[in-house]
């Protein structure tokens, strides 16, 4: 995976974050979701190469980037302000200070902090699948509540998700995968058995916790900012086809575009034909939005 492309360790912001970067043009930076890491964007990143410097990082607490110790009570270590930072400090390293952002499930939601606290250095955001923090929470319901299960159960106290989640990785993880997605044999072998690695590492499933936790201050720092509309363009995709998760992302009270259209000036999307996991259940129909979506900006 990830052929041609350099991998390395660079110093985030208060915390070392692995990533592989390769390519040449403008910069964009891709951001995983849950429960993957930055090997979900290996089907994507080679073909984005060929006309952008490529960056895939594991967010803090997931992969192999550092995992810093937190309490249940100082949500700060693990709020989304802090992984953006992660990210400016990184794409700074790089000298890559004005980038492109495609984010998928929690990369989204770092990413859309980022643009909100960082507007100087983001020239477009690119959602995948994800309706943001504050929408979703003031509009929980039954439906959304149930897709959502794995939210209010890690956001327990400790220990209890972390018992559970370590008790049979594979199990949770293998759930995730399947119901979360609607295109069969979509994760490759060397993919699925990273994914696994890495979730079957206790002090990944805390830093997970941690980052769901976090939730409470996300916001918090979102309600700061209601009403604050992203100046950059912003693209919205999200999968189709989540039968197998009814009430995924907007449960029966929310619809995709119209909350975006309430976040930024200028949105465009559509739905994908595919569930959630978009990089690897449809890379190809990705890439051509993204070249399609990014030529003009």
């Amino acid at each position: 995976m990830f052929e041609g492309f350099e991998k390395t360790i660079i110093d985030g912001h208060g915390c070392r974050i692995n990533l592989v970067h390769g390519g040449s043009g403008p910069a964009l930076l891709l951001l995983h979701g849950y429960p993957q890491n930055h090997v979900e964007w290996h089907k994507v990143a080679p073909a984005l190469a060929e006309q952008f410097t490529v960056v895939c990082p594991d967010l803090r607490g997931y992969g192999d980037s550092e995992k810093p110790p937190s309490s249940d009570t100082d949500l700060s270590t693990y709020c989304k302000r802090a992984s953006a930072r992660d990210q400016v400090a990184v794409m700074g390293h790089l000298g890559l200070n004005r980038f492109h952002l495609v984010g998928h499930d929690r990369g989204v939601r770092v990413g859309l902090r980022l643009a909100l606290d960082h507007p100087e250095k983001v020239m477009s955001l690119t959602n995948l699948d994800v309706v943001p923090s504050l929408e979703a929470f003031e509009n929980m319901d039954a439906s959304l509540a149930f897709s959502w299960f794995h939210w209010h159960l890690m956001r327990q106290p400790p220990p209890l998700p972390e018992i559970l989640f370590s008790s049979n990785p594979k199990l949770f993880l293998d759930f995730f995968l399947e119901t979360w997605s609607a295109v069969p044999d979509s994760f490759t072998e060397e993919a699925y058995d990273e994914y696994l690695r890495c979730f079957s590492d206790p002090d990944t499933v805390r830093a997970m916790c941690a980052d769901y936790r976090a939730v409470a201050l996300d916001i918090e720092h979102d309600q700061t900012d209601r009403g604050m509309l992203l100046k950059c363009p912003v693209l919205v995709l999200w999968g189709a086809e989540m039968a197998k998760r009814p009430g995924w992302q907007t449960g029966k009270n929310l619809d995709m575009m119209t909350v975006w259209r309430q976040r930024a000036h200028d949105v465009q999307g559509k739905a994908i034909a595919c569930g959630h996991f978009i990089p690897e259940e449809k890379p190809d129909a990705l890439v051509a939005e993204l070249f399609a979506f990014l030529e003009d900006i």
